[in-house]
């Protein structure tokens, strides 16, 4: 044997100890689990619902960290920095780890190089909804506007490369109508001046809007599922609805930094796919949120952002989207 090797084979040796022990050993303090966006929100609701279970599965208190930002770019980056250890968590969504990936130039993470996927939690549909006093009562209304009067052409969303701003595009794309979108520092500002005539309409998560709606202050249109919701069985799909190929839904997921040990990573996918079963979890996420819950494999995830990833850099060159 070559004398050179023998150090390389120990230090190979005394890696793997380590990474055995730490396995063996983990959690011996508490978790953080980082929120890419402000508290309240959806990914904030999953995200303290993931952690009250996985704290109550493992022992050890699961710390929600909001780091919100840049579309969630400020908080993922920070995930992406952090130590491979087992000892933080991120939950990503659709922004953070498909729509950002085309919509900056300079991200300061890799979605897909820098984490490890744990589970996909589940989908979330968005909803059309537009001010009570616009004269339409139906996505064709809607689209007929469009087409006749630029000054309706003004959609919000909950801010520049997420889900809702993303909808606004897909739909000035398919109807081909450029659209002149305006973004907000989240979903509550949108909706006020939505509903105050400010802006014409919005694309969000549906439960976000229907209490604005039975206020009568907004219109639901549509749904962007590809199937309805079983919470507003009366409204149509944009499909239905006559917008071909339209199908957006938002989604959250659970991510750790890349190279967390393989024993520590099936762990907690076993224990957070298995809260995410509970009747707890169900009350608040199928019920509260209007997901459906997938708790899915980590392959799973991957092969979730390998079809979004290309999907809306493709949309996000072809509209000029653009959050630089």
């Amino acid at each position: 044997m070559n004398r050179c090797t023998l150090p390389l084979m120990a230090a190979a040796l005394l890696a793997g100890t380590s990474l055995a022990a730490l396995a063996q050993s983990w959690p011996s303090k508490p978790i953080t689990y980082i929120v890419p966006f402000t508290a309240g929100g959806t990914t904030d609701v999953v995200g303290r619902t993931v952690a009250q279970h996985l704290s109550a599965a493992v022992g050890q208190p699961v710390v929600v960290e909001n780091r919100p930002g840049a579309a969630g770019a400020v908080g993922a980056t920070a995930a992406a920095k952090a130590k491979a250890d087992g000892y933080t968590l991120m939950g990503g969504t659709i922004s953070t780890h498909a729509i950002n990936a085309g919509l900056y130039k300079n991200l300061p993470y890799d979605p897909v190089k820098d984490f490890d996927p744990i589970t996909l939690v589940g989908f979330i549909p968005n909803a059309l909804y537009v001010n009570a006093q616009l004269p339409v009562n139906s996505v064709a209304d809607l689209i007929a506007l469009l087409k006749k009067d630029p000054d309706a052409r003004t959609f919000a969303s909950s801010g520049s490369g997420t889900s809702t701003h993303l909808a606004g595009e897909l739909l000035a794309d398919i109807i081909g109508v450029p659209l002149t979108h305006v973004a907000y520092k989240g979903s509550p500002q949108a909706f006020q001046d939505v509903a105050g005539g400010q802006v014409a309409f919005m694309f969000d998560q549906l439960t976000a809007g229907l209490g604005l709606v039975k206020a009568g202050k907004l219109k639901l249109l549509a749904v962007t599922s590809a199937k309805r919701s079983p919470l507003v069985p009366d409204t149509p799909t944009m499909m239905e609805a006559g917008v071909k190929d339209f199908e957006m839904v938002s989604w959250q997921a659970v991510y750790a930094p890349r190279g967390i040990p393989q024993d520590i990573r099936s762990r907690l996918h076993a224990e957070i796919t298995k809260g995410l079963k509970s009747q707890d979890a169900k009350d608040r996420l199928e019920k509260g949120i209007s997901m459906e819950i997938v708790a899915s494999s980590p392959e799973e995830l991957t092969a979730l952002m390998q079809r979004e990833i290309p999907r809306w850099t493709a949309l996000i060159k072809k509209s000029g989207a653009s959050a630089e």
